[in-house]
């Protein structure tokens, strides 16, 4: 299966650097409602049959257009929404809390999934991530060969570290993704993934010039 995750467009959290994770969120701002509108483009060459986004307003407004050119339905998910900032949420993201919410992320990426957001509501890295590999496990079973999903920035680099076998939890550190950045992976549940670009860059294989998930190609994000 290839699989391509896209984060949401701008919203106006986003502008401000604020975690909101909670159900429905923010809808986009004007720019935001320009990127969702470009994505039809931007993927104009892959043969997306299914269009997924999670239960936040953002990722669904984000999905339309895409869904929308290719004849498609969203088909709405829990289990790809961003991973809950529990007390932490409504923070400003350069904050000391903000920065915790980043770093308990990375935490779980690099191994420590028992750790939890603090608070009620504050997931663990495993839930986090159980979530996320039932709606891709769906997707592999439903036979489309290629599917976007809608999702958001920390819960993409939380799943790609982990499930994707040539990225890292160094990898996620440094690479943020841009709003409509894409992810393109290959692979399946059962045999593993393997992220072929991340916002355009090629990702070169584990032990090839670099560590494992270096960008070979392109600009980092930011």
């Amino acid at each position: 299966m290839r699989l391509i995750l896209v984060r949401h467009g701008e919203t106006p959290s986003n502008v401000v650097s604020r975690l909101d994770t909670a159900v429905p969120g923010p809808g986009l701002t004007d720019l935001g409602r320009r990127q969702a509108a470009a994505l039809p483009d931007a993927l104009a060459e892959e043969d997306i049959e299914a269009v997924y986004a999670s239960t936040l307003v953002r990722t669904q407004l984000t999905a339309a257009p895409l869904a929308a050119a290719r004849g498609l339905d969203v088909i709405v998910r829990d289990g790809i929404r961003e991973v809950s900032a529990g007390d932490l949420e409504g923070e400003a993201g350069d904050s000391e809390r903000g920065r915790l919410y980043l770093r308990t992320v990375l935490s779980w990426a690099a191994g420590d999934l028992d750790l939890r957001m603090p608070g009620p509501g504050g997931e663990s890295g495993a839930e986090a991530l159980a979530r996320y590999d039932a709606v891709v496990a769906e997707a592999a079973a439903g036979g489309a060969e290629t599917v976007a999903m809608v999702s958001h920035g920390a819960a993409i680099r939380l799943w790609t570290a982990v499930r994707a076998h040539n990225l890292d939890a160094d990898f996620a550190a440094a690479h943020p993704l841009r709003n409509t950045g894409v992810v393109i992976l290959d692979g399946s549940p059962a045999d593993g993934f393997k992220a072929l670009s991340w916002a355009g860059a090629v990702v070169a294989p584990a032990g090839e010039g670099g560590p494992a998930g270096r960008a070979a190609d392109g600009p980092t994000p930011s």
